[in-house]
């Protein structure tokens, strides 16, 4: 136990707004694991920042259960991190509203994911869209981590948590704890199967293998990936020429733990119709425990539910003390 008291804080949100695929998991995720020996974490489903979407409910509901128990499937031990639902949590939408009183409207503007999105939703640019990296900074903020991972999309929002962090302690003092971006193992970076100069993304169904698909589905994925129009149909790992390839070496080497050279070796001579499918029966023997351990796992829903109420009881207690310290700096009577 002294050991983990001196563990430093790392914490990560991620939206239940889809399913995990893939490129999700032998990108950061199989190597969250392994991080939570290392850090004391924190892991939340962010289903307060879906609704900057409009979400269908009981889809929201499902996904949200579906997250969870794909997450502990994947290794994330609830006895060896904190795993909660942020709406669980009220302080983070509290400390949210204090923060947008400490973070510029021009800095908001700025954000390039507020633009994007903004486009591709512009029958509903609402505010929550707008204020989206308050609430992010609030998420972070209120467990004082030393450390906050940063993907290529979040490097922005990140910086403004940071800044927004040493104004409020510029005017009120040692408040917050500013973290340091913590740079990740991402693993692999999967591309989509049929679109291969694009991340795999639930976006592209057909070129994106879910973690919880069946056997079946994912072998008739991987053979109709595509390849390239290259004459010399070998297997070689050659981005440029031939990015489909590439990427099919890359899922390979990933899913068994070989060099990409061993793979050039195992296939040599033996043309994309022997390859694709030994992709394919790799990744659905990655993939199977997973899929099985979540299948079991949504069955056991007193279980799920005994797993994100004792994360939202251990969150609320680390997050109360922070929220506690900034109302009473910001002149909040006591309750």
């Amino acid at each position: 136990m002294e050991g983990q008291e001196t563990k430093k804080v790392m914490l990560s949100g991620i939206q239940p707004s889809g399913k995990l695929h893939l490129g999700n998991y032998l990108g950061p995720l199989q190597h969250w694991p392994r991080m939570i020996e290392d850090f004391d974490c924190y892991f939340f489903l962010a289903d307060l920042h879906t609704i900057t979407v409009r979400q269908e409910p009981a889809d929201l509901r499902r996904q949200t259960l579906e997250l969870l128990a794909s997450y502990i499937a994947c290794g994330l031990d609830p006895e060896k991190c904190t795993l909660f639902i942020q709406s669980h949590v009220h302080q983070h939408a509290e400390l949210a509203w204090v923060l947008n009183c400490y973070t510029m409207f021009g800095e908001l503007s700025r954000m390039t994911q507020f633009k994007d999105k903004a486009a591709k939703h512009a029958e509903n640019v609402n505010a929550g869209l707008f204020t989206y990296p308050v609430l992010m900074a609030s998420d972070i903020l209120l467990y004082q981590p030393d450390y906050v991972p940063v993907g290529d999309d979040q490097k922005q929002h990140v910086e403004l948590c940071r800044d927004v962090a040493n104004r409020f302690n510029g005017v009120y003092g040692d408040v917050l704890r500013v973290p340091e971006p913590y740079i990740a193992k991402v693993g692999a970076r999967i591309r989509s199967l049929n679109m291969p100069d694009t991340k795999m993304s639930k976006s592209i169904p057909e070129g994106c293998v879910y973690l919880l698909d069946r056997p079946e589905d994912i072998a008739r994925k991987f053979k109709r990936a595509v390849t390239d129009s290259d004459t010399e149909r070998c297997v070689r790992y050659d981005p440029e020429r031939k990015p489909g390839v590439a990427n099919l070496i890359q899922i390979y080497a990933a899913a068994t733990g070989k060099t990409y050279e061993e793979v050039e070796q195992e296939f040599d001579g033996k043309g994309y119709g022997a390859f694709k499918p030994a992709v394919g029966e790799a990744v659905i023997e990655t993939l199977r425990p997973i899929r099985e351990e979540t299948e079991r796992l949504l069955k056991d829903k007193a279980y799920l539910e005994s797993v994100y109420r004792a994360g939202a009881e251990k969150a609320s207690y680390i997050a109360e003390k922070t929220l506690r310290k900034v109302y009473k700096k910001v002149g909040f009577v006591q309750r």
